[in-house]
């Protein structure tokens, strides 16, 4: 029975073994193409939108490194409690993607080996890069999983004993 198991779980992971193709600039401008409301650039440099929301793909094939960003607010416009909240997302429900700083802005970042990425994974990122910009201010959360933040609800606690 044992043997049977074993050569259940080999049919279904054979398909699926050695079929997964490098992500290089060429297909990854190819889905950029796809999902995209506009793309300008060149390959390894790509400026795009997606509903509206401005977006950079950046790639350095040589070392196997890209990055998706979209820039959220200049930091002079970022109260130090939003800037405390969007580090705390880092942690908490920003997931994969992440809010850094750069030449003076804030983004929403997501940074990846690009060879290994899968296409899926890039869709996945554009979305978290996209919601994580568009919480800022909010629920800073790029997707809908958030890891839970103790302190946070030891705060709300505070505030609803307060009330009380």
């Amino acid at each position: 029975m044992t043997n049977v198991k074993y050569v259940c779980i080999l049919l279904i992971l054979i398909p699926t073994m050695g079929h997964a193709q490098k992500m290089d600039n060429d297909a990854l401008g190819k889905i950029l193409q796809s999902i995209s409301d506009t793309v300008s650039g060149q390959p390894g440099a790509w400026e795009f939108t997606v509903r509206g929301m401005p977006m950079l793909c950046l790639t350095d094939e040589a070392n196997n490194r890209m990055r998706i960003i979209s820039p959220v607010r200049e930091m002079k416009d970022v109260s130090d409690e939003q800037f405390k909240a969007a580090m705390s997302a880092n942690f908490h429900s920003a997931l994969d993607a992440r809010y850094a700083v750069s030449n003076g802005l804030l983004w929403s970042a997501f940074i990846h080996p690009l060879e290994e990425l899968s296409e899926d994974q890039l869709l996945n990122a554009i979305s978290q890069v996209y919601n994580a910009n568009l919480t800022f201010g909010t629920s800073y959360s790029s997707t809908q999983l958030v890891f839970p933040d103790p302190e946070k609800k030891k705060q709300e606690k505070k505030k609803n004993d307060k009330r009380l």
